[in-house]
């Protein structure tokens, strides 16, 4: 039917609802069922009733209502509808000089309205039904039944697809009550209420409640294998109310309050100017930022040497876009640092001339679960790329390690405190290569960092999980490690031994107080004994395997300074060539056989402080 025609319909529709309203009256007024008599007595009033009630339907524009939107405010305008009938009914009966009485018109009023309102939506449930049959109807379950979840629910009703079947509500005055037609539950029936009612998704209508608290009720009911959907208030839908997201990007410079260095790599960078340079790991988190800084410093050739096909990928495209690219020779290339052929191929087809080595396998839980393939890239991987490096004849090579090889108690610090042994052991017979490594602490903001871990964990409501209540770390911003990098890797060459530069990381910081700032500049409050109604909860779960309370940065005693007073110079005991020829020996064997406790007894071996702790096999050590 056109639009036209259905208007047509409701109009006749309402002039005959009108009819059978005032005859249904008579019939009560006259307590007959056919009361002839006094419809031949006020025919005239009758035959006036039709055109007057087609008039008022067509004025208040009742006709052009779709019957799907058929809801409170057209019952105000149906009774507005029925008492201008009421009204006009009386002036006729005036007319013509007719008795009706009071009572009569009050009941013809009621019964127009009711009849007019019933009819309607009667009409609504059978079109609903043939719209609905055949179809998937999706069972719903709104929680929250304030303002916003009963307004949901209105809107709701008259969807073909989509069907209300209950409320869930924290508020105990509201459990138990009936609401637009529905119960409301409490949460804790949820699982019950999702069987007994096939529900199969649910709308979160709490609006007021903060984003935590609705990402705690969201993983609790997506365990159950529910759909669940957030709703903001319809009063933030049209712009009264701010629509906000609290979660705000987190910038981890904030919680250092350490002063940049940018203006001060400008002059020193300079060395790596025209140079043929190489980073390693190149799309890691420090290899990318590294290539980052290396771009404004205008190298000659900048290779990309990365095994992640997508991460090298992605920071190729990202370098190419940036305006200061120029006409700078980018060179991506795939391949392992523990591949020989691959690495020697890269250092002579290009003509490499510092190589700065980021490429390893950093996180401690994994590497202590897989810990030959962690010794294998760390440790061998680092043998094969520094070989390469000085039979090419590069002039810089600089190891990228960190503060957990200085007496590790796992995996991943031994490896690394081994890959600084092997550079000082090929220092002390390189005849063109110098060799440079350069220890820090942990970077914020790093792929496996406790900022997106906590950001993260924030985002879904909590709670922040902490190995220890009292565990400290030495932080730096990636920027900025990257920066005293390669600072460090433009001081002067030294002697025959390799420089081992530790940068100045300040004090270490506690892992519970950078979580609290998070959660406060994420603008919300940690909840505890003190604030049980706080929003994210501080979770402790305790030390993982291998993993110390505090880190350090250096084995020996005493620094020395250097041109920057961020950067000190470490003197750390090494290997005697006879003694680390052995350790890298029985290294490939252990590898080469899979035979992990092997490897760990290497480490042992020549690691000082690895070993104090009980080996954890990968099986029995826990997810990461």
């Amino acid at each position: 039917m056109s639009r036209v025609e259905k208007r047509l319909v409701f109009l006749g529709l309402d002039v005959a609802i009108a009819l059978v309203a005032f005859f249904l009256t008579l019939m009560l007024e006259n307590s007959s069922l056919w009361p002839g008599a006094e419809v031949a007595r006020i025919s005239v009033v009758i035959a006036l009733l039709a055109p007057v009630s087609a008039a008022f339907s067509v004025g208040l524009g009742i006709p052009n209502i779709r019957l799907k939107a058929y809801e409170s405010l057209s019952y105000r305008q149906t009774a507005t509808f029925a008492a201008l009938l009421v009204v006009a009914l009386w002036a006729m009966f005036q007319l013509v000089g007719y008795r009706f009485s009071l009572i009569g018109f009050a009941l013809f009023g009621l019964t127009f309205f009711i009849a007019s309102v019933g009819v309607r939506l009667a009409m609504l449930n059978i079109y609903l039904m043939v719209l609905r049959w055949g179809q998937r109807r999706w069972r719903v379950a709104i929680y929250g039944a304030g303002t916003t979840g009963v307004q949901l629910a209105a809107a709701l009703k008259s969807h073909e697809s989509i069907v209300v079947v209950a409320f869930l509500d924290d508020d105990p005055g509201q459990q138990t009550m009936t609401i637009s037609g529905l119960r409301v539950h409490a949460p804790d029936k949820i699982e019950k209420l999702v069987r007994d009612k096939e529900i199969d998704r649910v709308l979160l209508a709490m609006p007021s409640a903060s984003a935590p608290r609705q990402m705690q009720i969201a993983h609790r009911l997506k365990g159950l294998g529910l759909d669940v959907l957030a709703l903001p208030s319809f009063a933030q839908l049209v712009g009264t109310e701010a629509l906000v997201d609290n979660l705000a990007p987190v910038v981890p410079d904030a919680f250092l309050g350490r002063q940049s260095v940018e203006d001060e790599i400008q002059a020193e960078a300079q060395i790596y100017s025209g140079k043929v340079v190489m980073v390693t790991g190149a799309g890691g988190s420090i290899g990318s930022e590294m290539c980052r800084q290396l771009v404004q410093a205008r190298p000659r050739k900048l290779v990309l040497y990365e095994v992640s096909e997508k991460a090298l990928y992605d920071i190729d495209r990202e370098l190419r876009e940036r305006p200061e690219f120029g006409a700078l020779d980018l060179v991506p290339l795939l391949g392992s640092v523990t591949d020989s052929r691959a690495t020697r191929s890269a250092m002579t087809d290009h003509g490499i001339e510092v190589v700065i080595h980021a490429a390893a396998y950093k996180h401690v839980p994994l590497v202590e679960c897989n810990p030959l393939a962690g010794m294998t890239n760390n440790v061998l991987g680092t043998r094969i790329l520094a070989d390469a490096a000085e039979e090419a004849g590069v002039e810089r090579f600089i190891l990228i390690s960190t503060d957990k090889a200085v007496r590790p108690t796992n995996v991943m610090g031994a490896s690394k405190r081994m890959a600084e042994m092997v550079v000082q052991d090929l220092a002390k017979r390189a005849r063109k290569t110098h060799f440079a490594i350069v220890r820090f602490g942990n970077v914020l903001g790093s792929s496996g960092s406790v900022v997106p871990l906590f950001k993260e964990q924030i985002a879904k409501g909590g709670p922040i999980t902490l190995t220890h209540e009292d565990v400290t770390r030495y932080f730096m911003t990636v920027s900025e490690a990257v920066q005293l990098v390669l600072l460090a890797g433009s001081f002067p060459l030294g002697g025959a031994e390799a420089d081992v530069f530790v940068l100045d990381m300040g004090k270490p910081m506690r892992i519970r107080d950078l979580a609290e700032q998070m959660i406060l500049a994420a603008g919300y409050r940690v909840r505890d004994e003190a604030t049980p109604d706080g929003d994210i909860e501080i979770r402790m779960i305790g030390l993982r395997p291998g993993e110390k309370l505090h880190e350090e940065l250096l084995i020996g005693a005493g620094l020395l300074t250097t041109p920057h007073a961020k950067i000190l110079r470490a003197r750390e005991r090494s290997l005697s060539e006879l003694d680390m020829a052995k350790a890298l020996q029985g290294l490939r064997q252990a590898t080469a056989t899979g035979d992990a406790h092997a490897a760990r007894k290497v480490a042992e071996t020549c690691v000082e402080g690895f070993g104090t702790l009980p080996v954890v096999l990968a099986d029995q050590a826990p997810k990461p």
